[in-house]
């Protein structure tokens, strides 16, 4: 997500930061004999794809929105049915991203970027060299349609 926003904007914001921080301290640490790599994983298992606390977090903030949004909004199951979608995306195979951690930490000419699984080499990184109108379109395809007009 340190290439596309796909979803969560806070989380996507941090992903970036961390792409950017990574490439100033490569070129900084470059004339100290430090490399500096970024391991670029793909949808894998891990607590924050967990569906079952994302679902819970979901029910949590539904509860309290203003009755108004939530009759807009369908009841918020196309967003848990999106969950359960993407449930059976997500990679189990962690090793696939501990093998980049060791090829970057004890190659002697290790990668500045490593892409950790099957979607981050065939969808996302694809994606993010694409005109920002084409991965729109595609994202927004994701994303729940409005009901109303503003």
């Amino acid at each position: 997500m340190g290439r596309v926003s796909f979803f969560g904007g806070g989380y996507c914001i941090s992903k970036y930061g961390v792409e950017a921080f990574s490439d100033s301290l490569r070129l900084e640490m470059n004339k100290f004999g430090v490399k500096v790599c970024v391991i670029e994983p793909g949808y894998f298992k891990t607590m924050i794809t967990n569906t079952d606390n994302l679902e819970k977090n979901f029910h949590s903030i539904w509860n309290k929105l203003p009755e108004e949004i939530k009759a807009s909004s369908h009841g918020g199951s196309q967003f848990v049915s999106t969950l359960k979608v993407m449930e059976k995306t997500y990679n189990t195979d962690l090793s696939l991203v501990t093998n980049c951690m060791e090829h970057a930490l004890t190659s002697l000419h290790p990668r500045y970027r490593y892409s950790a699984g099957w979607d981050a080499k065939l969808l996302y990184l694809p994606i993010s060299y694409l005109p920002s109108a084409f991965s729109d379109a595609l994202f927004s395809l994701f994303y729940p349609k409005s009901v109303g007009k503003a």
